[in-house]
């Protein structure tokens, strides 16, 4: 998905929109596929598209059923233990919005599958392991602990997670990443594994960081490194965004918008996406994790952008009109 422009994407779902027309005539379909017969990203944007809509159309069904179901209660006073069941087929509906409606490689991945410990779309997970350390997963992670005699690992295959490690004089603390490992001396950091590098911010103590090729540096409180598996970059000041989040809360200071519908979009089941024409738009404030209805209308408010809901579960932040 990540190769297919904007503007394909958006084609694809206002087809996507078109055909589900009951009323849909048959020259409108002979123009949806000859758009379809353009080119290659026409087709792996209407696959996508579909896709994502698949996943989607049975809690639609499920959704409408409730509707049609309360809406008979109300004419024909069925009885309390009905109204009951329906309501909680429509919370059943909600929640299991969240599990199959992020299209990412993570989800279907055996890694995700047989971590250890790890989490869906909007979700995010605290555990305490068994040496006392407390650890706070992100959404869209997975993580497998490595404990025994000798040395506490993690091993972060995906996503983040922000650790509150537990003083053992008898073993050091790890974690691992494709990019590298790091040792903590005593601390409170998060480790965020990306496409290409491992980010590691440090709110408390130390962690030494060291990547594949060897080279490595201790990183003190209140700063923050990145480090590719061959490189480790300049260090530079913590991001209070890469903790916030535990509280339900996504921090912007100076954030390209862009990146922050990329950080929302694993909060939000479905496609939501940013029209590179305002990608690079600065944005400076906090925003709900646990409600992005609410985090879209506040970007609105304040940016000269429009959010275009063609479904719920597809949201594109295009430029205002």
């Amino acid at each position: 998905m990540n190769k297919l422009s904007h503007a394909s994407l958006e084609q694809a779902a206002n087809w996507y929109v078109q055909l589900h027309d009951e009323q849909v005539a048959e020259p409108e379909r002979l123009r949806w596929q000859a758009w379809l017969a353009q080119s290659p990203e026409h087709q792996a944007a209407w696959r996508y598209v579909e896709r994502v809509g698949q996943r989607f159309a049975p809690l639609q069904n499920e959704s409408e059923a409730v509707s049609h179901a309360l809406r008979n209660s109300a004419r024909s006073s069925i009885s309390r233990r009905q109204s009951l069941k329906a309501l909680l087929i429509l919370a059943a509906t909600g929640l299991a919005g969240w599990a199959v409606g992020r299209n990412t490689p993570l989800l279907d991945s055996v890694e995700r599958l047989s971590a250890d410990l790890s989490t869906g779309t909007g979700e995010t997970r605290e555990a305490t392991l068994s040496d006392g350390s407390r650890i706070w997963l992100n959404a869209l992670s997975a993580l497998n602990v490595r404990f025994d005699a000798r040395q506490r690992l993690l091993q972060l295959r995906a996503g983040e997670v922000l650790i509150d490690t537990a003083k053992d004089l008898g073993r050091a603390f790890w974690v691992e990443t494709e990019q590298g490992r790091m040792r903590a001396l005593g601390t409170r950091f998060s480790v965020r594994q990306t496409d290409r590098n491992t980010l590691l911010n440090v709110y408390e103590g130390a962690v030494e960081a060291t990547n594949h090729q060897g080279d490595s540096q201790v990183v003190q409180a209140g700063q923050q490194l990145v480090f590719s598996a061959g490189r480790l970059y300049t260090a530079t000041s913590a991001d209070p965004a890469r903790e916030a989040w535990r509280r339900g809360v996504l921090l912007a200071d100076n954030l390209p918008l862009g990146e922050l519908i990329e950080e929302l979009s694993q909060y939000r089941p479905g496609h939501l996406h940013c029209d590179p024409a305002v990608a690079a738009l600065p944005v400076m404030g906090s925003f709900p994790l646990k409600d992005t209805d609410q985090a879209l209308r506040l970007l609105e408010a304040a940016l000269p952008i429009h959010i275009d809901k063609t479904f719920n579960w597809w949201v594109s932040v295009g430029p205002k009109v």
